[in-house]
Formats: C-alpha cells, sequence, structure tokens
C-alpha cells in the first residue's frame, strides 16, 4: 500500500503552465466585463442619494404648506417654509437658503419659495449632476437635472421654471 501512494505522488506533478496561464487569461476575461458594470454604480448611487434627499425634502415642504396652507406668509412675518423651518420638520437634512448652493452632498438642500403656491429646492449629487424640483401647489410637481461643473452652481433658485430630463 504504501508503494502505490509513493507512486501516485510521484505521478501527480501539478498544473502546467498552460493550464494557468488559461485561469488567468479567464479571470482577466471577467475582471474585463465586469469593471465598466461597477464603474457606473458608485454614480448612480450617488445620483439616487441626491433624489431620495430632495424627496424627502419636499415631504417636509408639503407638511409645512398643508399646516400653513401657503409656502411663504404674505403677511410680511418672514417665510414660513423656508430653511429654517423645515430644517426642524426634517431633522436629517440641513437645508439651506437659495443663495447658499446645496453643494455638500445629497443631505444639503438649497431651497427657495418665489410664492406662497410654489417652492423649489435643489441637491448636488457628487456625480456633478445638480437636481431641482419644483412644487407648485395649482400645476404640481416638477422635477429636473443639469450638470453642472461645482456644486456652487447648484442653487434652489435655479429651479424656478425647472425643464430638462426628469428623473
Amino acid at each position: 500500500m504504501l508503494k502505490g501512494l509513493t507512486k501516485r505522488v510521484r505521478e501527480d506533478e501539478g498544473f502546467t503552465l498552460i493550464e494557468l496561464m488559461v485561469v488567468v487569461l479567464i479571470i482577466g476575461i471577467l475582471i474585463a466585463i465586469a469593471l465598466p458594470t461597477f464603474l457606473g454604480a458608485r454614480n448612480r448611487a450617488n445620483d439616487k442619494a441626491a433624489q431620495s434627499g430632495l424627496r424627502n425634502a419636499l415631504a417636509a415642504a408639503k407638511t409645512c404648506f398643508t399646516d400653513h396652507d401657503t409656502y411663504d406668509d404674505t403677511t410680511g412675518s418672514g417665510q414660513v417654509c423656508d430653511a429654517a423651518t423645515l430644517g426642524t420638520i426634517e431633522t436629517s437634512l440641513q437645508f439651506v437658503d437659495s443663495t447658499s448652493p446645496g453643494s455638500d452632498g445629497p443631505n444639503k438642500i438649497s431651497v427657495d419659495v418665489p410664492s406662497g403656491t410654489i417652492w423649489d429646492a435643489a441637491a448636488w449629487s457628487k456625480s456633478g449632476t445638480c437636481y431641482y424640483i419644483q412644487d407648485d401647489s395649482q400645476n404640481g410637481t416638477t422635477y429636473g437635472s443639469l450638470a453642472v461643473a461645482t456644486g456652487g452652481d447648484c442653487l434652489g433658485s435655479d429651479a424656478n421654471g425647472v425643464s430638462g430630463p426628469s428623473w
């Protein structure tokens, strides 16, 4: 029995160089196919995070609108659904006024209240896209996006008259 095992070990010499190169080639092909798919995943995730932040901001704005029956206080005492008020409704987001860009990622929302019936917001995705949302209590909600050079160009006041591809 010992003789049989010794003979078997001597005959089993392992893989040849050709077999190893075929395995390396197959792994290389799989990486070449999978890599482009994974590279776009990060940008898509950043875009979805910005869109999700805007949807949460819209929910907070609609809550504020429902409570006060307007987005803007027409009595002159200040804006009802401005950045400060929305920050108390939705604490997971950082709301800034329309002169400040929503540039520090998806949780920073630039808000503009141009009238009592219209509310605008913008959020910058780290992929380089600024996402806009405009809620008009009389005409519905409009979504749009625009590629911007920096997050500093992503202002809630730019959402007025949102156009472009919807998300």
